[in-house]
């Protein structure tokens, strides 16, 4: 079953990875299941090798390598009782985690000054404060006026 990743930022027209690519193993879940915990092999390692990977530019390449360790993306399932719904979840994994590492890193922060009129306000707004503040002290000596 191949992989379907729907398009996104990165990826304007998706990406589709060929069951050949991946490379799924499975083994005994420690999860929920009861009895069948110890029989059944219902946990999900889905591998995908970045470097060999078909269909991305260069620069895709380099982000997707960028978040990988030594190449190859590993994602594991095993939330689920049955092997089935696992590989449909690990699959999912993949593709999000796919989606993210071929997004372009967002646009740098352009710094900006607050406009005059802020500017007024946040101190009108100060000196008000401090002076309701400065009037709830104890009253001065009396008699001497």
């Amino acid at each position: 079953m191949d992989l379907v990743v729907p398009a996104g930022p990165g990826l304007p027209d998706g990406l589709v990875i060929p069951a050949s690519a991946l490379t799924e193993r499975f083994s005994r879940s420690s999860g929920p299941g009861g009895q069948g915990v110890n029989t059944a092999d219902s946990r999900v390692e889905l591998e995908l090798d970045v470097r060999t990977l078909e269909g991305l530019t260069d620069t895709q390449r380099r982000r997707a390598l960028a978040r990988t360790d030594g190449g190859r993306l590993l994602v594991t399932a095993s939330e689920h009782r049955q092997q089935r719904r696992n590989r449909v979840a690990a699959r999912e994994r993949m593709a999000g985690l796919l989606r993210e590492a071929l997004a372009p890193p967002p646009p740098s922060r352009r710094a900006t000054r607050p406009t005059r009129g802020s500017v007024e306000r946040r101190l009108r707004a100060k000196r008000q404060r401090a002076e309701t503040k400065a009037s709830r002290g104890r009253p001065g000596p009396r008699g001497e006026d």
